[in-house]
């Protein structure tokens, strides 16, 4: 039999398994852990067939770490039903940087048990049991998991569809159903931490029963564990969760209710510098405004689909069966439309680009919301814009750059990624139009990114109910992802709400509509941009920029004069004439990452200078003020970011 292997072919007697194959082909090491056949991840005790196409995973690569972070989620899963056999198997995935399992047990879990289930951890993989795969029909599958007392396990097998594979993998005394692959054996993890325990609902549905969820990491080896830990331990010092709160961004409120944070001055003044200096350079990109109600009645949405397809995450205002039924806005598409629909339009009048500071509304899983990242009240840069076919794909660029502009105004574009996000066609509930439609939208705005070379992972289920739409994607501290900026093709919408315009040849058509936001939510980026900078925000956008700080009370109409001076070139000042010492007012205003400070003594009034503390470099000497004031308008002017 032949088999290609990284793209040599190599001829064998009889079959082997992935692992003789790339043992032969001298491709094994002790790194390797799994193998791509044929574009599949698999175990590499899977056995090949003639013409198979084979590659080794490591670590190194994303497929590897799932294959290894998995094997660590069912070694877990072995170590409780030892130490807590009451306990019922769930699910146990690999995730971003590390794996979870969640179990129903009376058992709570907690810092003992864990320590306690991590060592029997250690002790699974000493004994080096070997990790099979076998399948069973799917009645032996339900006798198999009934006998042994797993009804969550029941479940999933009762919703696999008749006829399909139903695999389990047994490493000793342990089995589990599970789809793999997984490694050879239990001894190949070397080095992992069990991180945390929380709660969290069987298939992450409130109404479901509240399960314990066990995190863990892994890595080969115990210094690459290490260095992980350490950069998580960072993560926790940046989290906007708990750095936004202690520097006064943000707070909650038990009465106000989750999810609808309260922005405190400092976050304010940075939202409110963010939305002004989007909406000066969108009005200079060509963008104009509208302002819409936040709420209408169910007709509306009914016409652009979200009733129907997005109703769930909405918030509806009275009985959805009477005349006085409102619903809150979770988009603002459909009222924008409304404002194209005010006159007739010809091609002469295209493209024309709406925008708007949207004020939006989504009723978020209790589960998903954090901080300022995930809320349901919430405040984004909003447009949409109407073209013809024709000018479809400059449109899409420029939204694209005006997007890049702002991520490096603001300091995030090095840190995010792009998601094609297409449709899923075996989910057709999900969406509205025709295959055709979707077809022609997905092929469009593939022949646009691909002229933009982009370079692009895509996201299939991803999509929006009404088109295919390009995510800019970013992480937290925490390594979650979330989408922060969208740009959407809509093909369709437009013919829904009889939106028309005349062309050159005298004919009425639909434009093409381009839904997109250029710097997001404004509360999710304020988060993102305290996790980057650890508080210590950009000049241009820090909600305090110099804090000015008289040493005596002789000094203080001088430090009432430079302050003046400093609020009437448009720099956010604080002056603190406080009867401290110089040296406590310094840490506060270092403690608060304010970026200058002016130290005013009596040397500094009587020649008209300032000491500058810079929050980077300390002590940066005495310069006029005047110089200061010059560089203090020019930093901030060019947005300046000072990279790591």
């Amino acid at each position: 039999m032949n088999v290609i292997i990284e793209g040599k072919e190599y001829l064998f007697s009889s079959p082997v398994t992935a692992y003789d194959a790339l043992k032969e082909a001298e491709k094994i090491s002790r790194e390797v852990l799994a193998a791509n056949v044929n574009g599949k991840t698999v175990s590499l005790s899977t056995e090949l067939k003639d013409g198979d196409t084979l590659s080794a995973l490591t670590f190194r690569d994303e497929e590897g770490r799932k294959v290894y972070r998995h094997t660590a989620s069912h070694i877990l899963a072995q170590a409780v039903k030892r130490l807590y056999p009451e306990a019922k198997l769930t699910i146990g995935p690999a995730i971003e940087n590390g794996f979870y399992y969640d179990f129903d047990s009376p058992v709570t879990f907690g810092p003992d048990e864990l320590r306690a289930i991590e060592k029997e951890m250690k002790k699974i993989v000493s004994e080096n049991l070997r990790i099979e795969r076998f399948v069973l029909p799917k009645a032996e599958a339900l006798a198999f998991v009934r006998e042994k007392g797993e009804p969550y396990k029941e479940l999933l097998i009762e919703r696999i569809p008749d006829g399909e594979e139903i695999s389990f993998y047994r490493q000793g005394e342990f089995t589990d159903l599970c789809a793999g692959p997984h490694l050879f054996s239990t001894a190949a993890v070397r080095a992992f931490k069990l991180t945390a325990c929380t709660g969290a609902y069987w298939e992450g549905k409130s109404e479901n029963k509240m399960l314990q969820r066990i995190y863990g990491t892994a890595f080969p080896t115990k210094e690459e564990l290490n260095a992980h830990l350490e950069m998580v331990e960072e993560a926790k010092k940046r989290d906007h969760n708990k750095l936004g709160r202690e520097l006064e961004y943000f707070t909650t409120s038990d009465v106000v209710g989750q999810g609808l944070p309260i922005i405190l001055p400092k976050g304010a003044t940075v939202i409110r510098v963010m939305q002004r200096f989007v909406e000066d350079e969108e009005a200079r990109r060509g963008w104009i405004p509208t302002m819409t109600p936040f709420m209408a009645k169910p007709d509306l949405y009914k016409i652009s689909g979200h009733w129907d397809h997005y109703r769930d995450g909405m918030f509806v205002i009275g009985d959805p069966e009477s005349k006085d039924c409102l619903a809150l806005r979770p988009m603002t598409c459909p009222f924008q439309y409304q404002a194209y629909l005010n006159k007739a339009r010809s091609y002469r009048d295209l493209p024309l680009r709406y925008n708007e500071t949207s004020y939006l509304f989504r009723n978020e899983d209790s589960g998903e919301m954090h901080g300022l990242i995930r809320v349901r009240q919430f405040t984004i840069s909003e447009g949409h814009l109407m073209c013809t076919p024709e000018q479809l794909e400059d449109e899409f660029r420029s939204c694209l750059e005006l997007a890049n502009y702002m991520l490096k105004c603001v300091g995030l574009d090095d840190d995010v990624s792009y998601r094609f996000s297409q449709w899923d066609p075996a989910n057709r509930d999900k969406y509205i139009g025709t295959d055709e439609q979707w077809d022609e939208a997905q092929g469009t705005m593939k022949k646009i990114l691909d002229d933009l070379g982009l370079d692009y992972k895509i996201g299939v289920g991803e999509a929006a109910f009404y088109g295919p739409k390009l995510d800019i994607q970013i992480k937290n501290v925490h390594g979650k992802e979330d989408t922060l900026i969208t740009i959407q093709i809509d093909q369709m919408l437009a013919k829904n709400f009889g939106m028309e315009y005349v062309d050159r040849d005298g004919q009425k058509k639909n434009p093409y509509i381009i839904h997109r936001t250029s710097i997001g939510c404004y509360q999710r980026t304020l988060a993102l941009i305290i996790e980057k900078f650890a508080g210590a925000l950009p000049m241009w956008l820090a909600p305090v920029q110099v804090k000015v700080l008289p040493i005596g009370l002789d000094q203080h109409p001088y430090a009432e004069e430079v302050a003046a001076k400093l609020r009437a070139a448009g720099i956010r000042t604080e002056l603190d004439e406080r009867e401290e010492k110089i040296g406590y007012k310094i840490r506060e205003a270092q403690l608060q990452k304010v970026p200058y400070m002016l130290v005013l003594g009596a040397k500094e009034a009587e020649s008209g200078t300032v000491a500058v503390r810079d929050r980077r470099q300390g002590d940066a000497g005495s310069v006029p003020f005047e110089d200061f004031l010059a560089r203090a308008v020019k930093e901030t002017e060019e947005k300046y970011i000072e990279k790591n």
